[in-house]
């Protein structure tokens, strides 16, 4: 088995858990604004007995998102991770909103959609919501953007949300649901 190759389907080598977990510590140490009263430890734990999520985060650092905690739910006892990656995931741009945009488009299809590639990976696209805490955290998407999560009324419509920060300000967006650009992609979130 080669490096970055997994066992089964959504399951990490021995070696490859060990670099992931190893990259995650040292982001978490880095940026503990982020998680004020979170323990690694105790992240770590949750971590190793969750071989699937391992995998989603996998996911998530592999195609460029940075992933780090951002906070917890004592009422679910999970650690939220959001991608922390200062532009959009480079691993993930160029892509429409969902397969309905997708097969809507007749000529230069996307390889594939922002909707279809969050499922493949495991992970929730970000709200705005969630990408408004985000932005509370550091200072994301200055020069790129990230599709957020669309209200079902917009989405019937054609249209799509997507989000950035300039002028010190986030910002909210609409574009066709079938439009893509090399400079916007999307952040997602997991719970462990």
């Amino acid at each position: 088995m080669t490096k970055g190759e997994h066992n089964s389907k959504n399951e990490l080598s021995l070696e490859n858990q060990e670099e992931l977990l190893h990259t995650l510590k040292e982001r978490f140490e880095k940026h503990m604004d982020r998680h004020q009263e979170v323990e690694w430890s105790k992240v770590l734990e949750k971590l190793e007995a969750n071989p699937a999520k391992l995998w989603s985060l996998n996911e998530m650092e592999r195609t460029g998102g940075e992933p780090d905690v951002v906070g917890y739910d004592p009422e679910k006892e999970e650690y939220i991770f959001y991608d922390c990656s200062a532009e959009t995931p480079k691993g993930r741009r160029s892509v429409c909103y969902d397969r309905e945009a997708l097969e809507s488009r007749k000529k230069h299809k996307p390889e594939t959609s922002v909707m279809d590639m969050a499922t493949a990976m495991g992970i929730e696209l970000l709200t705005e919501e969630q990408y408004r805490e985000l932005q509370k955290l550091g200072e994301f998407d200055r020069k790129s953007s990230s599709w957020v999560q669309t209200p079902s009324d917009i989405r019937k419509l054609g249209g799509a949300l997507f989000c950035d920060r300039r002028y010190d300000h986030v910002f909210v967006y609409h574009n066709g649901a079938d439009s893509y650009y090399s400079a916007r992609g999307f952040r997602g979130s997991l719970r462990v």
